[in-house]
């Protein structure tokens, strides 16, 4: 079993979970040298077999329809979860009991407990347990952080964002806990601060049925209010039903606005440059050219992929997508959810 940075033996991975995002971690990881994708798991028989003629796993990698096989193999150094959200306590525990390695696609689980209580499995076992917040690894999503750390956008007003599409549509969260989840994300880590109080709202018309964590169905639309401490607050809408696909996140300053759209695909990052001067009792506009931020390319799950093989090589704590910051997120998420239920504002507990 790895335990740090002593070895260069290639990290050996069992992979759960080939849905639409799982094909891609098994990209990944399939491409990098420091891995060995030993196993991989699909519980879907026709899937299975589609993959298998999709993907060449390295010799002696073997498929499966049951994970607990896949985690029993000998010689196991972590797995890859990428099911559905209600599936990840279950297959977190068994992992890091096994002393394997986790990393996990957002969020960890739907309740913060689950969390929590994987959390502190994880500081027991000495296991890393990373979470897949891709926007985090984004080279935009880190550029904009640098600029915002640098004070270029003043003192920061206010930030809004705007997530939709028609589809995919979860059986298991809301568009909420699916979409506004990665704007927050974001957000928290270009205002380097966490909420501390929400307010939620939304509609729901395809999944009315009552679930553990949402007890009048799935919200297909929703709108989420944020404040920060200081008093700088964000608007998230997010919808999986609406045919105009947007990706677009703003956060509003005293000398300008950073906006990341994604759907900008040559220039997804842009400073808009701006302030208000008084001129007696009026307010002039002071603006200049918009400037498009560069950063180096690179896709952000091969970044994630690379950042867990060295969170377990080096046997330290993710600094960005740890199983504390994504629990961290998952509080604010229920809260969200609790105050979309009860039509009332929710204050963070660490408020």
């Amino acid at each position: 079993m790895l335990n740090g940075a002593a070895t260069g033996v290639r990290i050996k991975l069992a992979m759960v979970g080939l849905g639409r995002w799982g094909v891609h971690l098994l990209r990944n990881f399939l491409a990098l040298p420091e891995a060995e994708v030993v196993a991989v798991v699909e519980a879907n028989a026709d899937r299975l077999s589609q993959l298998q003629s999709q993907f060449r796993l390295p010799d002696g990698g073997q498929w499966y329809s049951q994970w607990q096989t896949a985690f029993a193999l000998e010689g196991l150094d972590a797995v890859v979860i990428a099911t559905p959200a209600s599936t990840h306590y279950d297959l977190i525990h068994a992992a890091l009991n096994r002393g394997l390695h986790v990393l996990s696609e957002k969020p960890l689980t739907l309740a913060s407990a689950t969390c929590e209580a994987l959390c502190r499995l994880a500081a027991a076992q000495q296991r890393q347990l990373v979470v897949d917040h891709t926007y985090l690894f984004h080279p935009a999503v880190q550029r904009g952080q640098d600029l915002c750390q640098q004070g270029i956008l003043g003192d920061l007003r206010y930030a809004y964002a705007a997530r939709t599409n028609l589809g995919p549509v979860r059986p298991d969260a809301d568009a909420l806990w699916d979409l506004a989840i990665h704007d927050l994300a974001i957000l928290n880590h270009w205002i380097g601060q966490e909420p501390i109080r929400v307010n939620a709202w939304g509609s729901i018309w395809l999944q009315p049925r009552p679930q553990a964590q949402f007890p009048h169905g799935l919200r297909d639309v929703g709108w989420v209010r944020v404040t920060y401490p200081g008093g700088v607050e964000a608007t998230v809408q997010a919808s999986w039903l609406n045919p105009d696909k947007q990706r677009r996140l703003g956060l509003v300053g005293t000398q300008g606005t950073l906006v990341f759209d994604e759907m900008q695909t040559a220039h997804p990052l842009t400073l808009y440059p701006g302030h208000l001067e008084p001129q007696g009792t009026a307010f002039v506009p002071v603006v200049a050219p918009a400037e498009t931020v560069d950063y180096a390319a690179a896709e952000p799950l091969a970044q994630v992929c690379r950042h867990f093989l060295s969170c377990v090589r080096q046997q330290q704590p993710s600094p960005l997508s740890s199983g504390g910051m994504a629990t961290r997120l998952v509080q604010v998420m229920e809260a969200i959810t609790q105050s979309a239920e009860q039509a009332t504002d929710i204050t963070l507990p660490w408020a």
